[in-house]
């Protein structure tokens, strides 16, 4: 009897919690062009990175959350380095107030804002050859 009560108890807790979860909106998808920040940058909060030549680095988070630091100046050698370092003066984040060391360069950050990931190489080479027929019509002209 006690068995049969607990089934049909359980039975229903679970019909209850399916309905509640499909009652539930999506979660709403993250905001990009937001400051951001990421807590104790280091080698398991960061998965991965890419330069944006030397403009800017793009960062994911070992959450899978890109995000996208703009450089206050040209950093020659982050898009050759093999590693990276981070700078953040004693504070615990990786934010705008860090510098990302390349090399023996130092690139202090202007912004670290969130971001979608970074264009994939046929995008960038989709982008250029776009570039190029727009620079060669108005050249035409």
């Amino acid at each position: 009897m006690n068995k049969t009560l607990a089934l049909s108890l359980a039975a229903a807790l679970l019909s209850l919690s399916a309905a509640a979860a499909a009652d539930e909106p999506a979660s709403a998808p993250r905001a990009t062009g937001v400051e951001s920040s990421i807590t104790f940058p280091n080698d398991t909060t960061i998965k991965t990175w890419r330069a944006d030549n030397e403009d800017g680095i793009w960062v994911q988070d070992r959450k899978g959350d890109w995000y996208y630091g703009k450089f206050a100046i040209r950093c020659r050698n982050v898009d050759f380095a093999q590693a990276i370092g981070i700078d953040n003066r004693g504070g615990s984040t990786l934010d705008r107030y860090a510098t990302i060391l390349a090399g023996r360069e130092r690139c202090p950050l202007i912004s670290f804002v969130s971001s979608a990931p970074p264009p994939s190489k046929a995008e960038l080479k989709a982008a250029r050859e776009a570039e190029k027929a727009a620079r060669e019509a108005a050249d035409a002209n």
